[in-house]
This record gives structure tokens, sequence and C-alpha cells, in this order.
């Protein structure tokens, strides 16, 4: 299951921004939540400990299950490369990420609302799966009926993608010019230590 839990307190608790609403927060208390959270010391971490925080870091700010995120791994381990690269790129280049980066949607949770409900085309054709893997050249475009949705007009007001993303505003569309590399992606996570958790 993914995560529909307060986002705000889970967000605090390990110390990254799942959603803007939870950014504005956490910014004005940058402790862990409860009655005791600003003057609680956090615990030293175990190597274990660090692996666990994470990994959940990496798939909260995906919002993927721990069985997504698996499987991802496995699929990370069976490519050519550096494993922790390309578990990175696998996940930053499903369709709900893409979505979100293009900033076509505010969060990952709009972002999976609006494919859910079928507002979104992949090379003119829909997709209501967020898992799609988007691939180099594919353009991502917002069905005619569903660019009417003030949600939708406002965020592609305020859009402003990333290098590998070409967006354009007046088409409702956007494309992937090249899968990013890791140091381009926007995560809080050593992803190094993610691979240490499931490689155990």
């Amino acid at each position: 299951m993914n995560y529909t839990g307060p986002k705000v307190k889970l967000s605090r608790k390990i110390g990254v921004f799942i959603t803007p609403k939870a950014g504005k927060y956490a910014t004005k208390k940058p402790y862990p939540p409860g009655q005791f959270g600003a003057q609680k010391r956090r615990a030293k971490q175990s190597d274990y400990g660090k692996q666990l925080l994470e990994k959940q870091k990496l798939r909260l700010q995906y919002n993927v299950s721990e069985s997504q995120m698996q499987n991802y791994f496995h699929t990370a381990t069976r490519k050519i490369g550096n494993t922790a690269d390309i578990l990175v790129q696998l996940l930053e280049t499903r369709l709900d990420s893409f979505l979100y980066r293009s900033g076509f949607a505010r969060s990952l949770y709009q972002a999976k609302q609006f494919i859910s409900h079928g507002h979104i085309l992949v090379n003119g054709k829909k997709v209501d799966i967020s898992s799609f893997q988007v691939k180099t050249n594919d353009v991502l475009t917002i069905k005619e009926k569903a660019r009417k949705l003030q949600d939708i007009q406002d965020n592609i007001r305020n859009a402003n993608a990333p290098a590998y993303i070409e967006v354009s505003k007046a088409d409702f569309a956007a494309k992937l010019l090249y899968v990013p590399n890791p140091t381009e992606i926007p995560i809080q996570c050593e992803t190094s230590l993610v691979v240490e958790y499931y490689s155990r």
C-alpha cells in the first residue's frame, strides 16, 4: 500500500519534505513531532538503522510500496551500471514522478490522482497507471477536458521543470529529453545506503 497517513508528521520524523505543505510546517518546526520533540535528542543510529531510514526516505519521496521498491531494486541489479543510480532513474521515470517534475501536479499524490482519473496521455494514448515507465522522447499531454481544471491550470502556470524535461505550457505537454543523471534529480537520500539495505 502507498502511504496515505499524515504527511506533515511523517516529514518531520524522517527529515524530508514529501509534500509542499509538509515543507512549510517542517521549516517552522525543524524537529521530530510530539510533545517533547523540540527537546528530544535523536538516538545514535546503528548502521542498519541508517540504511533503513534512507530506504524509507527514498520510498516515501516517490510514494511507492515496499514490494514496489524491492522490485525496482531487483530490476536495477540486473542492469549494467551503478545499482544505486539505476534505482533512482527507474523511480524518476515513473509516470507519476514525471508528471510531478514537469510541474503539472503540485505533489506526487496529486499526480497519482490525475493519472488514475484518466487525465493523462502518453504519446497520444491514455495511461492510467502511475508506475508506467516513461522513456526518452515520450510526450505527456493533459487530456482536452482536463485542461479546464483550475488545479491543472494553476500548476502549469507555475511549472518550472528540470533540464531533462521540455515543457510546452501552451500545449499542456511535457517531453522527457533524456534519462537524468542522479545528480540532477532533486531527492534527499544516500542511495548507497539503500542498496546496502537491500543487499543484506
